[in-house]
């Protein structure tokens, strides 16, 4: 398993594990194994209800309006799960994985959106088992060469990226500025930079909101791992360079200070 150190704006790398090869490919199995299930769901009643209607024009039109509307949530699952879940599919969660920003934060529905639409060896798979199962005649084909020849293309080219660059990407995940990461199986620190706050609860740092949204995942990344490791030398680094870049002072121990200003966020950034 390699490592990944990741730049902040605070001069501090924050490591990131990158995940095995074979975790990635069982993570995608589940998932497909999930989306097959799914479309042999979908597939019989759609049979049922096209046994059950009778021919006529509106029947198919209605056959045609159910297939495209319980195909929706296949099309969409990779995205749906990835976004609500806080970038875990079913399989990646399994398998404790999550996609996360190159500066090491929560990605945007932007870059969500993107690696959805660059699926392409999921989607090429997909088609290959979907004809398998579905038209064995069509393996005798010109169209099938072609179809069978962009399948292993994509999928080969991911591949070769996912095992060759130092970040484990893929196309998507290039384009997406995105990296696929593991997750301790044992933290038990929330995955957010989201937290609670009593509504009685007044901010000691007010400064904290002329920082990014990318600088407070960085923080929260530095605080969750200065935890884990029990750094405190990481920890007091990251709060000393805080503090400078906007003039605080403050007597609080540095994991206290790291807390309190995630809480003044969480609080400020909701009022």
């Amino acid at each position: 398993m390699s490592v990944l150190k990741v730049p902040t704006n605070f001069n501090i790398d924050l490591e990131f594990e990158i995940p095995e090869f074979y975790r990635r490919l069982f993570a995608l199995l589940i998932d497909m194994l999930i989306e097959y299930f799914y479309l042999r769901i979908i597939i019989e009643i759609i049979q049922s209800a096209d046994s059950s209607s009778g021919w006529s024009e509106d029947s198919d039109s209605n056959i045609m309006a159910l297939s495209i509307l319980l195909t929706l949530p296949l099309l969409l699952y990779h995205i749906i799960f990835e976004v609500t879940m806080n970038g875990q599919s079913i399989g990646k969660k399994i398998m404790r994985l999550r996609v996360v920003d190159e500066s090491g934060g929560r990605p945007g529905i932007s870059q969500y959106l993107i690696r959805w639409l660059l699926r392409l060896s999921d989607v090429w798979i997909a088609y290959l088992i979907l004809f398998l199962a579905f038209s064995p005649g069509f393996f005798g084909s010109i169209e099938s060469a072609f179809v069978i020849i962009g399948a292993l293309a994509f999928l080969i080219t991911d591949i070769i990226l996912v095992i060759t660059t130092k970040k484990g990407q893929r196309i998507g995940d290039i384009l997406a500025h995105t990296i696929l990461i593991r997750i301790n199986p044992h933290a038990n620190i929330e995955d957010t930079v989201f937290q609670e706050v009593a509504d009685n609860y007044v901010p000691v740092f007010p400064e904290i909101m002329r920082l990014s949204d990318k600088d407070i995942n960085a923080i929260k990344s530095i605080l969750d791992t200065a935890r884990k490791k029990g750094d405190f030398n990481l920890a007091s680094n990251a709060s000393e360079k805080i503090k400078r870049h906007l003039n605080i002072t403050s007597s609080l121990s540095p994991f206290d200070f790291l807390d309190t200003a995630l809480k003044d966020y969480n609080y400020l950034s909701t009022k």
